[in-house]
């Protein structure tokens, strides 16, 4: 009989544990955090491609294409690491590398109407917006899963399997989040005219 009874209550008590959740939502949290790389490494790809049709016709931005080269080369490396925060921080540096890309192009209008340029400026904003839902998507899984380990009673299964909270995928860095910087020269001053005397 007593055997009966532990046969039943051992669910029971795995379930309010809490450790089948804790996994559950572990996992789910992986795999939002898998799609946001995922998407970052087509932003990444599709950024290469863009400077390459730049270069083609506004070679002596030089400045600016090495600042998106350096950022891209952020992202990527931060990609391999797989820390959401250092991915976020990347991230941001390569948008604002990017818009710095942007400004400069617009000195260029044959540039602005090339096909290849547009096709890749759409896909760009396509990716753009599915880090925005990936991104969201992450941070929800994790204040869930974050929520559910400092939980009683749930909270004593996370200390005994090591479960640990996860990272948001937020931006840290705040030098990530300045403004690009893009100088077209300084324009020439021209002389006040000068004033007439009616005497």
């Amino acid at each position: 009989m007593r055997r009966r009874w532990l046969a039943l209550a051992a669910p029971l008590l795995l379930s309010a544990c809490g450790y089948n959740r804790i996994q559950t939502y572990d996992e789910q949290a992986s795999a939002a955090k898998q799609q946001i790389s995922v998407q970052l490494q087509r932003r990444a790809d599709l950024i290469g491609n863009l400077v390459a049709t730049v270069k083609g016709q506004a070679a002596q931005e030089l400045q600016v294409f090495t600042q998106v080269a350096q950022a891209r080369a952020g992202l990527v490396g931060a990609l391999q690491k797989g820390d959401p925060r250092e991915m976020a921080n990347a991230n941001e540096q390569l948008t604002t590398a990017t818009r710095g890309l942007m400004i400069a192009v617009e000195a260029y209008p044959q540039l602005k109407s090339d096909q290849a340029f547009l096709r890749l400026q759409d896909e760009l904003t396509g990716t753009e917006n599915r880090i925005a839902v990936a991104r969201n998507d992450y941070n929800g899984a994790v204040q869930q899963y974050n929520t559910l380990i400092r939980g009683f009673p749930v909270v004593i299964t996370a200390k005994v399997v090591g479960a640990k909270p996860r990272e948001y995928f937020e931006v840290t860095d705040a030098s990530a989040r300045e403004a690009p910087k893009v100088d077209f020269g300084t324009p020439a001053t021209v002389p006040p005219a000068p004033v007439e005397s009616n005497k």
